[in-house]
C-alpha cells in the first residue's frame, strides 16, 4: 500500500505591524485566520511557509538607504504559529533582519522552542544554507530555503544572517549541491526560495531558469513567493504563492487581497496531486474566499497556469485541482 503525505503550503505569512498588534491583545490562531482555513489545514500532514517578518522584542532597524518597511512580530507570535500546525517556516527573505542579528537570534530560539523548524536564515552561512527534515507518516521531507534579495543580508562564515542566492546568474553550486545531498537522504525535496519582484503576475524568466534548474538537482517541488500575488502553476513548481496574513494595503488590479492556500500530497514517485484552496485576507485576518473571490482566483489562477503549461479544474467546494502532469500544447518546455 503506497504511504502518501499531505503538504499544506503558504505564502508570504506578515506578523509585524498591524497584525502584531492585534497578536498582542489576542495571542491565539484565530486571530490570524478564520475556523474554515484551520479546517482547510487540518487536512495537512505537515505545514509550511514564508514568515516574512522576525519575531521578538529587541533590535533597532536595519540600517539600509531607502528601506521603507520594517516588520517585527511579538515572542507570542511563536507559540500562535505552533498552535495553527506550522511545522517549518522559512526565513529566507527581505524582512527575517529587519530588526538586526539580536532579532533573528530571538527568531531562531523562539522559534525551535515553539518546536518549529526553520530553514534560510541562520547565526551563520553553513546554518542559514541548512536544511531541515520533517517526518510525517514514515516519510522524511528535506526542505531548504534561499533568497535572491537582498544581498547585505547575507550570512556570512561570521555573520548571521539569510541564504543568499545571485539566481539572476544561475543556481548557485553551494544551492544546488544541498539539494543533490538532500536528494539523497529524504524521501522527497521541497525548496521554497523568495524569489523575484514584488507585485507581479507571471515569474520573471530567470525565476523559471531556476526552477528547472532546482527540478535538474533533486527537487521534487518547488514552492516560491515574493510577488505577494500568486502566479500559475507549472510542472511541481508553484512559482509564487501570493500572501497568506497581512495588513497591506490592496492593488485594485492585482488583488493581492485574494491567495491560495496549496495542499500537496506526495507518494514514493514525489507530488501527485495539487488543491488550491481560495482565501480572502483582510487586515491580519485571512479566511475561505467568498464565491465572488472563489471565481476571480479560478479565473486567474487558471489562465495563469495555462500559460505554464498546466491546467486547472473546479473541484469540491470551489477547490482549484491542479493537473501538471499533462503539458498544455504551445507551453515553454516541461512547462516550467
Amino acid at each position: 500500500m503506497t504511504v502518501t503525505v499531505t503538504v499544506a503550503l503558504a505564502g508570504d505569512t506578515m506578523l509585524g505591524r498591524g497584525v502584531a498588534e492585534r497578536l498582542a491583545a489576542a495571542p491565539a490562531p484565530d486571530t490570524l485566520v478564520s475556523p474554515g482555513v484551520r479546517e482547510a489545514l487540518a487536512e495537512a500532514d505537515l505545514f509550511v511557509l514564508n514568515l516574512e517578518c522576525c519575531v521578538s522584542a529587541r533590535g533597532e532597524p536595519w540600517a539600509a538607504p531607502g528601506k521603507p518597511f520594517f516588520f517585527r512580530a511579538p515572542p507570542v507570535a511563536a507559540g500562535v504559529l505552533a498552535d495553527l500546525g506550522v511545522d517549518c517556516v522559512n526565513l529566507a527573505n527581505n524582512h527575517a533582519l529587519d530588526y538586526g542579528p539580536d532579532a533573528l537570534a530571538d527568531t531562531l530560539e523562539l522559534l525551535g522552542e515553539a518546536g518549529i523548524a526553520v530553514v534560510g536564515a541562520g547565526s551563520d552561512a553553513a546554518g542559514a544554507r541548512a536544511g531541515a527534515v520533517l517526518e510525517a507518516r514514515g516519510r522524511r521531507l528535506a526542505v531548504l530555503g534561499a533568497t535572491d534579495h537582498p544581498e547585505d543580508f547575507a550570512a556570512a562564515p561570521d555573520r548571521p544572517g539569510v541564504a543568499w542566492a545571485d539566481l539572476h546568474h544561475g543556481l548557485p553550486d553551494w544551492l544546488g549541491d544541498a539539494v543533490a545531498g538532500a536528494s539523497r537522504t529524504a524521501d522527497a525535496v521541497l525548496v521554497t526560495p523568495h524569489w523575484g519582484p514584488n507585485m507581479t503576475s507571471a515569474p520573471p524568466g530567470y525565476v523559471r531558469e531556476a526552477a528547472a534548474r532546482l527540478h535538474e538537482a533533486g527537487a521534487g517541488l518547488v514552492a516560491g513567493h515574493s510577488a505577494h500575488v500568486f502566479h500559475g502553476a507549472g510542472r511541481r513548481t508553484l512559482y509564487d504563492m501570493g500572501d497568506f496574513i497581512d495588513d497591506y494595503a490592496v492593488d485594485p488590479v492585482l488583488r493581492n487581497d485574494y491567495g491560495l492556500l496549496f495542499l500537496v500530497t506526495l507518494d514514493d514517485a514525489g507530488p501527485v496531486r495539487l488543491e488550491a484552496v481560495p482565501l480572502q485576507l483582510g487586515y491580519g485576518h485571512t479566511e475561505i474566499a467568498s464565491e465572488a473571490g472563489r471565481a476571480w482566483i479560478r479565473h486567474r489562477f487558471s489562465r495563469a497556469s495555462a500559460d505554464l503549461g498546466t491546467t486547472v479544474a473546479l473541484g469540491e467546494g470551489g477547490r482549484l485541482v491542479v493537473d501538471w502532469e499533462v503539458p498544455t500544447p504551445g507551453a515553454g518546455p516541461s512547462g516550467v
